[in-house]
């Protein structure tokens, strides 16, 4: 009886690590999968909002001081108090001779996903969890306002 149990616990193992290591296996492929579409899905519906009005309020003006000034500094200067720790300088948004060269959709795309999605400084974090998109569309209205500069 004892050798019984012991056969059937060995089975019944070695059922659920292959149970475990296929699903695991599979679960990871279709989100790999999905992550492009997801992708895509998100910029097709940031064009659409982007053609929207969205004016610089004084709710924009507070979101870029509480989060965006740490590093690009109140003026967006690039002059914030992380700013000598960084690796990377951050960018100086009252400049106009670089933002002039980038989309609005670069740069919601820049502070959306990060810098390092846009091929920039990995030291820019990703914002999608924290600003909604009509959020991040007035900060790149008021970046612009900075730099004095039109978009691309």
């Amino acid at each position: 009886m004892f050798l019984n149990l012991r056969g059937k616990a060995k089975q019944t193992s070695m059922l659920l690590f292959f149970v475990f290591f296929s699903g695991c296996d599979s679960g990871s492929v279709s989100e790999n999968q999905s992550k492009p579409e997801k992708i895509n899905s998100i910029i097709s519906k940031n064009s659409q909002l982007a053609a929207k009005v969205n004016p610089v309020s004084e709710k924009t003006r507070l979101v870029y001081r509480r989060y965006c000034a740490q590093c690009h500094g109140i003026g967006g200067n690039g002059d914030g108090i992380n700013a000598p720790y960084l690796v990377v300088p951050p960018r100086d948004h009252t400049k106009g001779d670089y933002l002039e060269t980038r989309s609005d959709q670069h740069l919601f795309e820049a502070i959306k996903f990060g810098g390092l999605a846009v091929g920039r400084a990995p030291c820019m974090p990703a914002w999608e969890n924290t600003f909604k998109d009509e959020t991040i569309h007035s900060l790149v209205n008021y970046i612009r306002e900075l730099c004095d500069c039109k978009a691309l």
